[in-house]
């Protein structure tokens, strides 16, 4: 469903050739406010769950760290405005890379495991 909606997305972004800056950081802000509240009411609360509250806060303060690092490496090396649209498109797809690092750890670990489990993460990636 997840690629589905993202090509329909894209679809619709490559309709329109010439959007503002304006209506492009009112998108860019929407979908930023879009994460955020899923990060505030669903993944942190989750993860209080099932964890300590400490290693909940290191995994947080531990990713805002990493992409911290990656936005001042992107604006040295590639010498962009400190808020130009490049940068964040860069930015984001930098997190993206990364937000798809431990997802491959969990496939490649399930392939270890046991067949049933294998089955059932691929067919989880393939429905999402």
């Amino acid at each position: 469903m997840e690629h589905l909606v993202q090509h329909f997305g894209g679809i619709i972004g490559l309709k329109f050739k010439n959007i503002s800056n304006k209506t492009l950081s009112f998108i860019l802000s929407f979908a930023s406010g879009l994460m955020m509240s899923i990060v505030c009411f669903d993944l942190i609360p989750e993860a209080l769950g099932i964890s300590e509250f400490s290693t909940v806060i290191t995994g947080i303060m531990l990713g805002i760290l990493i992409m911290v690092i990656c936005d001042v490496i992107v604006q040295n090396k590639l010498k962009i405005k400190k808020n130009s649209l490049l940068k964040t498109g860069i930015a984001c797809g930098i997190g993206l890379a990364l937000h798809n690092l431990p997802e491959g750890l969990a496939i490649g670990s399930s392939f270890e495991a046991s067949m049933k489990l294998r089955f059932v993460t691929c067919n989880y990636n393939i429905d999402t």
